[in-house]
């Protein structure tokens, strides 16, 4: 007698990562032998800092191979506390406020499964990272998307966000930097969004984790560092992935008040244990040697900066291709509309035809888009606007 497999509602409703399948695609390519140019991965292309990855090298010599609090180890914890007071401007931070966990996508999901209950409201600005509505979905929330194009900046206002806000909401999540466009939201505009949020007494969930890849001058902020009632409803994750390219690693952060910390850790407990313990020792090294943690950043960011410019050029130097300026993470994220196709149409057809993979905007709630990383090497960058030139110029 067969059994049909019967699966939750969970798996049953939960879309796949868009990002990580194109990625996986050009690789499949790749490994059969195509000479594929790959704008799909969103890591950095450089490798971890040596000093980090000899910590971790040692603290598997010395046998730190075992269970560590389900938090983090508490050194890790208190640097990352410091760094909130001292680099983002949140005063008094306790190590007890700051969880370590399995990746910044975890910190993001914990964040959400510790104050959204089924039926609660969560505001997700589009262009969003395709994660955030399918964490409300495995919460039993429900995603409310407002969306800001290229005229807005992709930044929304708040006047959005006021309207946007009804007796079911619970929280508003904020990322900036931005994946996918990387848009920075200046500090007169993220403080106009969280006193939005403090006043309706509304959570935020502010994802940070490209605070350092900024270019032209723009300035990060913390939503947390405005006032004391921001501090108590921002949940404020981070990682160590993109500003160490540490991707593999998986280390995320979460900094919250403290109830929320407590009842992050308790569900981390319940679910991952704890973030590898090894590793954090590797995260320590970044975090206690900031002189060389800001050089290896900055030497990154240079090399970022000089590929942003020559893609933005190249995309923008294409008949039909809208392309705003980034500003911080490594994305461009360009208008395709002009050729008649839906973005998703066009990334597999230019996959098809060119070998070119990047991420169509409909995961990222931005029909129209698409999106390109240029945290890829020079050469691939310009064979790649070699190849999207000639197949658009064929549409």
């Amino acid at each position: 007698m067969n059994n049909p497999i019967k699966l939750s509602t969970w798996a049953k409703n939960i879309a796949p990562s868009p990002t990580l399948a194109v990625d996986a695609k050009a690789k499949e390519l790749k490994a059969a032998g195509e000479d594929v140019c790959g704008f799909g991965a969103g890591e950095p292309d450089f490798d971890t800092p040596e000093f980090i990855k000899e910590a971790c090298t040692k603290a598997l010599a010395e046998g730190k191979t075992k269970y560590a609090p389900a938090p983090g180890i508490p050194e890790l914890r208190a640097s990352i506390a410091e760094k909130y007071q001292r680099d983002n401007g949140v005063d008094g931070v306790e190590a007890t406020q700051v969880v370590v966990s399995p990746g910044g996508k975890y910190s993001c999901y914990l964040a959400i499964l510790a104050v959204i209950s089924p039926g609660d409201e969560v505001i997700v600005p589009a262009p969003y990272w395709v994660s955030y509505p399918e964490m409300v979905k495995l919460a039993g929330g429900v995603s409310k998307i407002i969306f800001a194009g290229k005229d807005a900046g992709f930044k929304i206002s708040p006047e959005q966000l006021r309207e946007s806000i009804t007796p079911k909401t619970r929280m508003v999540v904020l990322n900036s930097p931005s994946n996918p466009t990387g848009a920075v939201y200046t500090p007169s505009e993220m403080e106009a969004l969280t006193q939005v949020a403090v006043e309706a007494g509304i959570y935020i969930m502010s994802d940070e984790i490209y605070e350092y890849l900024l270019y032209d001058g723009v300035e990060h902020v913390s939503p947390a560092s405005f006032s004391k009632e921001a501090a108590q409803l921002v949940i404020t994750v981070s990682g160590f992935s993109k500003t160490f390219s540490m991707t593999g690693w998986r280390l995320g952060t979460l900094m919250a008040s403290l109830p929320i910390a407590k009842a992050v850790a308790s569900i981390q407990s319940q679910t991952s244990s704890n973030a590898t313990t090894f590793a954090q020792y590797g995260a320590l090294a970044a975090m206690q040697n900031w002189d060389k943690s800001l050089s290896a950043i900055h030497g990154m960011l240079e090399v970022f900066n000089l590929r942003r410019l020559r893609l933005l050029e190249g995309l923008q130097s294409i008949d039909g291709i809208e392309c705003p300026r980034a500003q911080g993470a490594f994305y461009l994220f360009p208008n395709v509309e002009s050729f008649g196709l839906s973005a998703n149409d066009f990334a597999a057809k230019i996959l098809q035809d060119e070998k070119v993979a990047l991420v169509p905007g409909e995961g990222f709630g931005a029909p129209g888009y698409v999106r390109l990383s240029y945290a890829i090497s020079d050469s691939m960058i310009e064979k790649g606007i070699e190849r999207i030139a000639r197949f658009c110029n064929g549409l």
